[in-house]
C-alpha cells in the first residue's frame, strides 16, 4: 500500500497522508476523482518526468498530402521536427552525400589537429544552409492532434514515410511507476487538502461539542500556499526547457 501503482492506490495514499482513517476527510468521491484528474493533467503538462523524447513513424496518405497535415496521437505534447524518410533505395553506396561524409571520417581519423578546423567548417556550412535554404514550417496543435506542414510534403507521395521527433506522455497504466512519483503524490495531497478546506469553510466558526471550532479557511489557505510552492518547484526544477514546438 505504501507504493501506489494504480490510480486508486494513489488516491488512497493521498487520503492517508491527510489523516485518513484516523481523521474523516470531508471530500466526496467525485471530488477526489476530479482532483486526481487535475493533478495528473498538471504533472503531464509541466513535469519533465511525465514525458519522453521519442520518434514516431507515419506513412503518408493521399489525404495527408492534400490537407498538408497529419493526425498524431493524443499523447503527443510537443513536436521538435519532422524527418523525411522517403522511399528506401539500394543505391546509397553511390550517393554523393555518403561519399562526402566518408571522406570526412577518413580525414579526421588520427588527425586531432584537424578537428578544430573541421568543426569550424561544419558550423560555416550550417550557417549557409540556414540563410539560403528555407526550413520546413511546422505548426502543431495539440488540442486538434494535427501537425501542419505549411510548405507541403515536397516530392513525397502517398506510401512514403516520415519520422516525427516529438515528446510523448508516458502512459501511467502501462508504466505504473508514474503513480509513485514523489511530486505527483505531493501535488495530489495539496489539491485534496484545498478541496477539503473549501468544503469546510461553510462551517467556519461553528463550534462542536467540547469547544472545538471548525477552521476550514486556514486549511484552505495552507493548501493554496503548498500548491504555490509546488508549482514554483516544478517551474524551477522539473519543467523541460522551452526549445521545442509546443501545442
Amino acid at each position: 500500500m505504501a507504493k501506489p501503482t494504480t490510480r486508486a492506490t494513489l488516491q488512497e495514499y493521498a487520503l492517508r497522508a491527510l489523516g485518513s482513517p484516523v481523521i474523516e476527510i470531508n471530500v466526496d468521491d467525485d471530488q477526489i476523482e476530479d482532483r486526481t484528474d487535475d493533478a495528473i493533467q498538471f504533472y503531464q503538462e509541466f513535469h519533465s518526468d511525465a514525458v519522453i523524447r521519442t520518434y514516431l513513424k507515419h506513412e503518408l496518405t493521399a489525404a495527408d498530402i492534400t490537407n498538408n497535415y497529419i493526425t498524431v496521437s493524443d499523447n503527443v505534447t510537443a513536436v521538435l521536427q519532422m524527418l523525411s524518410g522517403g522511399q528506401s533505395h539500394s543505391s546509397s553506396l553511390f550517393d554523393m552525400g555518403y561519399h562526402m561524409r566518408l571522406n570526412d571520417v577518413f580525414m579526421t581519423q588520427g588527425m586531432a589537429t584537424q578537428i578544430q578546423s573541421y568543426e569550424q567548417s561544419l558550423q560555416h556550412l550550417s550557417l549557409i544552409e540556414s540563410r539560403l535554404n528555407s526550413v520546413e514550417h511546422l505548426r502543431f496543435s495539440r488540442h486538434m492532434n494535427r501537425l501542419h506542414m505549411d510548405e507541403g510534403f515536397g516530392d513525397l507521395a502517398a506510401g512514403n514515410y516520415i519520422v516525427i521527433e516529438a515528446y510523448s506522455i508516458i502512459d501511467p497504466t502501462t508504466y505504473t511507476d508514474v503513480y509513485n512519483d514523489l511530486y505527483l503524490k505531493k501535488y495530489l495531497c495539496a489539491l485534496i487538502k484545498r478541496q477539503w478546506g473549501a468544503n469546510m469553510m461553510k462551517f467556519e466558526g461553528f463550534q462542536l461539542p467540547g469547544g472545538i471550532t471548525m477552521n476550514g479557511r486556514q486549511m484552505f489557505d495552507d493548501a493554496i500556499e503548498e500548491l504555490k510552492e509546488l508549482e514554483e518547484e516544478c517551474r524551477l526544477m522539473w519543467m523541460a526547457p522551452d526549445n521545442f514546438l509546443m501545442g
